[in-house]
């Protein structure tokens, strides 16, 4: 139970931090509105960091975050599949939580914001260039460097990083991916993290929204879960497990 209340807490707090970035960036007169892609990108790897922290102190000693994560560590053997199951859920249930702790931080700006398709972007990703296939490759190829990094960062060739540390490498490997990989989709990498505050939008009375695009929800659900496991068979192949 402990680790299910930590992935839950620290998914609530990736989320608040990172759709909160997202809103501070697009909701009219926001005094961060229209700061900018690197903005973006540096608020989510804090919101990593500091959702892993939040979970590792209160009980989940992995501090996923991401189902897809979770399920590459379920293929080395870390969880059985009841456990991904249930750390998956608790995940989707703290993202819930975060998106809708951030349209209350929000409140007066969703009706000051007459853009639908804007306020769906603080909440869940999109695609730049609608193409579902190729959309999916970028956020299965975006999950799969996320998760072989993370790997490769935490492995023993590289020694025993110090206690703590690793919450800060995770947050910079964010970074870098935003930088780099994020321009295509918004870079969800995480069902969790698009599929909660997916479901937070369709069901908050958020003033003057729009659909929730649910014909383009299974990319970032598929993608990062592919991109996941494609990194534990190439990792498993490297020789690493």
């Amino acid at each position: 139970m402990d680790n299910l209340f930590g992935e839950f807490m620290g998914t609530m707090v990736l989320i608040v931090f990172g759709c909160g970035v997202c809103a501070n960036m697009t909701l009219t007169n926001s005094k961060g509105q229209g700061a900018g892609w690197v903005c973006i990108a540096l608020g989510w790897g804090f919101a990593v960091t500091l959702g892993v922290f939040t979970a590792t102190t209160l009980g989940a000693p992995q501090g996923d975050l991401n189902p897809a994560v979770t399920l590459a560590k379920t293929m080395v053997g870390i969880y059985t599949p009841a456990q991904f199951l249930a750390t998956s859920g608790a995940q989707l249930v703290g993202a819930i939580v975060g998106a809708a702790i951030v349209w209350l931080a929000y409140l007066p700006h969703w009706e000051k914001t007459e853009d639908p398709a804007a306020k769906l972007g603080v909440f869940a990703t999109g695609p730049a260039i609608r193409s579902p296939i190729a959309n999916f490759l970028c956020e299965m190829i975006a999950t799969f460097f996320l998760m072989f990094v993370i790997w490769m960062i935490f492995g023993e060739a590289v020694g025993q990083l110090v206690p703590g540390y690793g919450p800060y490498m995770v947050g910079i490997l964010i970074i870098a991916l935003g930088l780099s990989l994020g321009g295509p989709t918004g870079y969800a990498m995480n069902p969790a993290r698009d599929l909660g505050p997916r479901i937070a939008h369709a069901i908050l009375p958020i003033a003057g929204k729009g659909g929730s695009d649910w014909g383009y929800a299974w990319v970032p659900i598929a993608g990062p879960l592919c991109g996941g496991a494609l990194a534990y068979i190439v990792a498993a192949a490297s020789g690493l497990f």
